[in-house]
């Protein structure tokens, strides 16, 4: 008999947001495993963010999915509560108390980087007797931007900060189990909270999911061409920020000597930088283009900060010469980003913090250039954009054991796995 999987995720399809990736991925496959998911987000109107009708294509039709009502934020945020987190909090309290009235769950999901809706997980485990797991795709209370400036910190750093210290402790003290995508972010709480030392846990990617790269390609008449016909045109697709600049830095400073070399072989390529800004379109902050700037490179860098479609970005990968993947200063920032551009075959250049967990995915699926930041040589990057120039890349073949490892339905799996552990342990 089926287990049943309560999943709360603010945003979903058609809502066009980085951290519902993993529930969407999923979702295909949790049957597969023993568990039947539902899923209760926030109704699209109810969001501020952009929405993409083409994400439903990979909603299975069975998967039956409740909506809540939220806060108008025009209204909240004069307050200073723009989150849907907590504009939503009120209305998935009473939404699922109705639920699970109704329907018996073994296990209820926060799967979101929207982490106060989280506390209710402690509620209903009170009243229900429900266990429930965190996906901490990102961290929730964090010193990271405590001693940065000003201008690098998060906009409402202050309250946000104030707010998470008070809230993560409320939802993860009761927690029964963990998912992340970094080991970093498991022993950090675990250290955090000793209570919690013994609650199982699994370290997750965002899994490779091959089906979205055929919905781009089929809808690509919807899209227009962002890169430059007749160039090389190296992509990258993903928020920006200052802590991206270390990883970028030797690329941006590479390219400079090899345009001293030989200008004609190598002024033919073209960096782009697309969706660094999580603001609405036309307002957000470049923050690639200034480093292009300081270093006389700007005619060879283009940065767009409005987010594009997810599948828009999708295709614009695959119209790509070269993809380049360039990771934070934070140790513990791994990339769910790299599954899409390893899917495409394309070449990468990926360049990350030594302590990251993509380095070692990278180099499972046989990425011949992926390097760290501290050790990157002049040599390596060198290579990179004399193979790019000469058009020696064919389509890359990458590890099959890799591919199938990190594939959306193991990486499901891996979940299902921790889910059985948790609910017979309360058995």
């Amino acid at each position: 008999m089926q287990k049943k999987l309560l999943i709360i995720s603010p945003y979903f399809p058609p809502v066009n947001a980085a951290d519902m990736q993993r529930v969407r991925m999923s979702l295909p496959y949790f049957e597969n495993f023993g568990w039947q998911a539902e899923v209760v987000t926030v109704a699209p109107p109810y969001t501020d963010m952009a929405q993409d009708e083409l994400l439903l294509q990979s909603v299975p039709t069975f998967v039956k999915v409740h909506t809540v009502k939220a806060l108008n934020k025009s209204f909240t945020s004069k307050i200073g509560l723009g989150s849907i987190a907590l504009r939503s909090l009120w209305y998935y309290r009473q939404k699922i108390n109705r639920i699970l009235k109704k329907q018996k769950f073994d296990l209820i999901y926060f799967s979101t980087t929207q982490f106060p809706v989280c506390i209710l997980g402690a509620y209903w485990k009170k009243r229900f007797g429900i266990p429930y797991v965190i996906d901490m795709q990102d961290p929730w209370h964090s010193d990271y931007y405590i001693n940065k400036p000003k201008s690098q910190r998060p906009p409402k750093y202050w309250f946000a900060y104030r707010l998470n210290k008070y809230l993560e402790p409320i939802a993860i003290k009761n927690v029964d189990g963990l998912v992340s995508v970094s080991a970093g972010y498991v022993s950090q709480l675990k250290s955090r909270y000793p209570q919690i030392k013994n609650v199982p846990s699994a370290v997750i990617t965002f899994g490779a999911f091959a089906p979205d790269l055929q919905i781009a390609v089929q809808n690509g008449g919807r899209f227009p061409s962002l890169l430059n016909e007749g160039y090389f045109n190296m992509v990258y697709a993903g928020r920006g920020g200052t802590d991206l600049h270390q990883a970028i830095r030797p690329v941006f400073e590479a390219f400079k000597i090899v345009l001293k070399h030989d200008f004609a072989k190598y002024s033919k390529i073209r960096f782009h930088f697309i969706g660094t800004s999580y603001a609405p379109t036309g307002q957000g902050q470049a923050t690639i283009l200034p480093l292009a700037l300081q270093l006389g490179l700007e005619n060879y860098v283009t940065e767009l900060t409005g987010r594009i479609s997810y599948y828009h970005t999708l295709l614009t990968l695959q119209q790509a010469n070269a993809l380049l993947i360039p990771g934070s200063d934070d140790p513990q920032y791994t990339a769910s980003k790299i599954f899409p551009y390893l899917l495409t075959g394309k070449p990468v250049l990926a360049i990350f913090n030594k302590a990251s967990s993509a380095i070692p995915i990278l180099n499972d699926y046989g990425v011949q250039h992926v390097y760290n930041y501290d050790e990157v040589s002049e040599a390596d990057l060198l290579t990179f954009f004399d193979q790019l120039s000469n058009n020696n890349f064919n389509h890359t073949e990458y590890n099959t054991d890799a591919v199938a490892k990190y594939s959306a339905v193991e990486m499901t799996r891996a979940q299902c796995l921790l889910f059985n552990q948790i609910v017979n342990g309360y058995r």
